[in-house]
């Protein structure tokens, strides 16, 4: 019997070396939970956006169960690790093109995703969903 293998590592490899190729900025957004080695201080809403891009990291392994590699917050070196699972998206940041996933059902236990520490309260009237990626120049 095979096991069963998610294509989204295989597509945030294909859309990192298309950005690398392209000469844009890869950046991978993460929904941060108890399992995910990120820098808490850089957490926004339960989740980060990080540049993945050549210049930025150092020792970049993207593997089929996890995204490591070390980079520079606020001129400290750090070491990231982000299960693939966490990941919510993969893009370029000069045109926002990429790829995003959804993550709630990928999760090994959803309840381990870290709580929003800022933003709106909730509101009890039912809303459009909206992106959360944001164009950065």
């Amino acid at each position: 019997m095979t096991a069963t293998v998610t294509t989204k590592p295989y597509l945030i490899r294909a859309i990192y070396e298309w950005c690398a190729d392209c000469g844009y900025t890869p950046y991978l957004s993460v929904v941060v939970t108890e399992h995910t080695r990120v820098p808490m201080e850089f957490v926004k809403n339960g989740e980060i956006v990080l540049n993945v891009s050549s210049s930025a990291t150092r020792n970049l392994k993207i593997d089929n169960d996890l995204v490591q590699f070390s980079a520079r917050f606020g001129g400290v070196s750090r070491e990231i690790s982000v299960p693939i699972s966490a990941v919510s998206g993969i893009f370029a940041r000069e045109n926002s093109e990429g790829l995003l996933f959804k993550v709630g059902d990928e999760i090994e236990n959803p309840a381990d995703v870290i709580p929003p520490t800022d933003g709106p309260k909730p509101s009890t009237k039912p809303t459009r969903e909206k992106s959360h990626l944001k164009v950065i120049k």
